[in-house]
């Protein structure tokens, strides 16, 4: 049978991607037909996933997700596929594939998203049935983003609970401040606080998390991961409890095509190397190196011929 080194869960939602002016933002509706747009496999962790498998050997990587019985999800597939991501989606036929619109203007982005049917992630019809639970228990390593806690937080914690008790590393991001911040959100987050092994966050999710919680120990020592964009990023070691500031890549603002998807490839990039054993400042290292990549392009996207990481 085929097992994955990497197992991911999250929102998956069709990238939607063009370039155009303010005018636009007001009636996204007209993308598809009247501009040229590029169809790119979204939402934070399968954003992610792609990237993980840029830089490893084809099905490295497997993803589940909820969409919809359409040619949206047809697309997503053969885009995730394309990167060598395996994808293993729920099929909702009552909603349509989530997607997302992402206009680019000028160096800004602006994000709609319609979760749709990523929304409706149901564990019973998916994640406990024994063929797909199996696959949860040959995996190795488990990363799933914080936006999953608000449609399916009990699939969240029967991942975290199965890599606790085989001593096996789950990942999280906080992906978002108001994850933190609504109740229901923050109760489902505090349940899997004790599992995390490795937290990833940029400084306006981590100060809105150190408001609101205390953290519990882990048998695994903590490591939690900061980015600040351009500033370096910052990583803390609970079993040290050392703290050190990891330079990015620099680049010219002229190079920067986009933004949209730069903080999920640089955890693709990092879970790429951490996957094999390296250490956390080099996997750190292949974040920033992938990040770099993305920000000189259109939407989380790779270039088609695969550029070696220089490790």
């Amino acid at each position: 049978e085929q097992t994955y080194k990497l197992f991911c869960m999250g929102n998956p939602l069709l990238d939607i991607c063009v370039n155009a002016d303010e005018e636009l933002l007001k009636k996204y509706e007209e993308l598809v037909n009247n501009y040229k747009v590029e169809y790119v496999a979204g939402g934070a962790t399968q954003n992610t996933g792609r990237s993980v498998q840029y830089l490893l050997p084809s099905k490295t990587t497997i993803y589940f997700g909820c969409v919809g019985k359409d040619k949206y999800a047809d697309i997503m597939r053969k885009v995730a596929e394309k990167d060598g991501l395996i994808v293993d989606y729920l099929v909702d036929n009552e909603h349509p594939t989530g997607t997302c619109a992402v206009i680019i203007t000028g160096y800004n982005r602006s994000l709609i998203a319609n979760l749709s049917a990523a929304n409706h992630y149901q564990k019973s019809k998916h994640l406990d049935l024994p063929e797909k639970w199996k696959i949860v228990e040959n995996a190795k390593f488990y990363y799933i983003g914080g936006f999953f806690l608000t449609v399916s937080p009990d699939s969240m914690l029967k991942v975290a609970k199965h890599a606790a008790e085989n001593n096996k590393p789950f990942m999280t991001n906080l992906s978002a401040p108001f994850l933190c911040q609504v109740p229901a959100f923050k109760n489902s987050m505090k349940e899997l606080v004790p599992y995390w092994d490795i937290i990833f966050g940029n400084e306006s999710e981590a100060e809105a998390f150190a408001i609101s919680e205390n953290w519990e120990n882990t048998k695994f020592p903590r490591v939690a991961i900061i980015t600040q964009g351009s500033e370096p990023t910052i990583v803390a070691y609970q079993e040290t409890g050392k703290v050190e500031e990891i330079p990015v890549i620099p680049i010219d603002k002229k190079e920067i095509v986009d933004t949209n998807g730069a903080g999920d490839t640089f955890v693709g990039g990092f879970l790429s190397q951490f996957i094999q054993g390296k250490s956390i400042k080099d996997s750190i290292k292949a974040g920033h190196w992938l990040a770099n990549i993305n920000l000189k392009r259109i939407g989380s996207s790779l270039p088609d011929e695969k550029i070696p990481y220089p490790c």
